[in-house]
């Protein structure tokens, strides 16, 4: 009795998986024909536009504490000379 192996079959997940590495491939090409070799989009060239991002909203941030607490000190202040204007009883 010989047992022979079952051939392999090409399914469903196999077929969906070549569609999207050929769409991968033809985007990829795409992308460099129109916006050119220099200007494609990379993982290093993300993650410099994320820190970009992350410092600008960090300078975003220190600007808005910097004018809350400029704020809060004119608030304060204003507080303090009505109170000293008031006559005492």
């Amino acid at each position: 009795m010989s047992i022979s192996e079952p051939h392999p079959t090409i399914g469903l997940t196999t077929i969906s998986r070549t569609v999207a590495s050929l769409a991968v491939g033809v985007v990829h090409t795409v992308e460099r024909a129109v916006v050119g070799e220099g200007r494609v989009r990379t993982a290093r060239g993300n993650a410099w536009e994320a820190v970009c991002a992350d410092r600008a909203r960090a300078d975003q941030r220190a600007e808005l504490n910097r004018l809350v607490a400029e704020l809060t000190a004119a608030r304060a202040a204003s507080r303090r000379a009505q109170r000293d204007r008031q006559p005492v009883g």
